[in-house]
């Protein structure tokens, strides 16, 4: 009985399910309840957003997709947030679903009645609102090294080694009008010649503890289930990888903020500040 139950666990994969809706969640958890219940040798671990009505709720979650892989389900009808959702999930490479699709699309066809989807109440289509949309933008089409050969359109340039919290941090930066871009060091490779030279943004390294960092990319290798890349979380390579990103940033005089104990809010707070104060010196 034993070996058996051995046997089912070692075959068992572990996925992690992303739901998010416009309302209390009953529709996404009822959905993904019932289909994961049809599927063998699975363990899902799920993570619910509820009442998500504004688009300034979209960078945190974005955020936590960037840090583990997984499968998006959501309810969003709003034409706004429904896209900035989607635009993350394809720039972040996740696979994700409206929950009413295909019944949706195959009911109004059967139908012949037109689909209009409805936009929450209570949003207020503000010039904010506009700017915190085109922010949003900017950061999904500026993530990760995305056109980093065109990076003067940035009000901050987010640098640091893969897993320093970038993504995230720049997602919150978004939800607050703030266009950020990501720019990742890769180890042996020189930093983009367009990094080097702008002018108007403002650059700041992260930086992260290597034990840390090396934890962090454990858990995603594991996610990924990605046994090949023993390189990524190899904790000698961090070390020298994190030092010649420090090196950088203290070559070109770039502020450096140490993430390894700070949230995505503080780090992003602390680059808000920065901002300000370069507002005010007139740089």
């Amino acid at each position: 009985m034993m070996k058996e139950k051995g046997r089912k666990a070692e075959h068992s994969r572990t996925i992690v399910l992303y739901l998010v809706s416009h309302a209390s969640g009953e529709l996404v958890e009822m959905l993904a309840r019932n289909a994961v219940t049809q599927l063998t040798g699975l363990e899902v671990k799920r993570r619910l957003w509820k009442m998500v009505r504004h688009l300034d709720q979209v960078p945190e979650i974005l955020g936590t997709f960037a840090s583990s892989p997984g499968y998006v389900l959501h309810s969003i009808s709003h034409h706004d947030i429904r896209e900035a959702l989607e635009e993350g999930c394809r720039r972040l490479n996740l696979p994700y679903q409206f929950a009413l699709e295909p019944l949706l699309g195959r009911l109004a066809g059967y139908s012949g009645a037109t689909v209009q989807f409805h936009n929450s109440s209570g949003d207020a289509f503000d010039e904010d609102y506009y700017r915190r949309v085109e922010a949003m933008k900017y950061t999904l089409a500026h993530d990760d090294g995305i056109g980093s050969d065109d990076l003067e359109g940035a009000d901050v340039i987010v640098v640091g080694v893969s897993r320093a919290t970038k993504t995230p941090t720049c997602m919150y930066l978004a939800s607050r009008g703030i266009k950020a871009a990501n720019v990742p060091l890769v180890p042996g490779a020189p930093p983009p010649l367009a990094l080097l030279h702008v002018r108007k943004p403002l650059i700041v390294g992260l930086t992260v503890d290597p034990v840390r960092l090396a934890m962090v990319r454990a858990a995603r290798l594991n996610a990924l289930q990605d046994d090949t890349n023993t390189d990524y979380a190899d904790i000698d390579g961090l070390r020298k990888e994190v030092l010649e990103a420090r090196r950088l940033f203290i070559r070109r005089g770039w502020p450096i903020i140490d993430a390894t104990h700070r949230s995505i809010e503080q780090t992003a707070s602390m680059i808000v500040e920065m901002l300000r104060k370069r507002a005010i010196e007139g740089h």
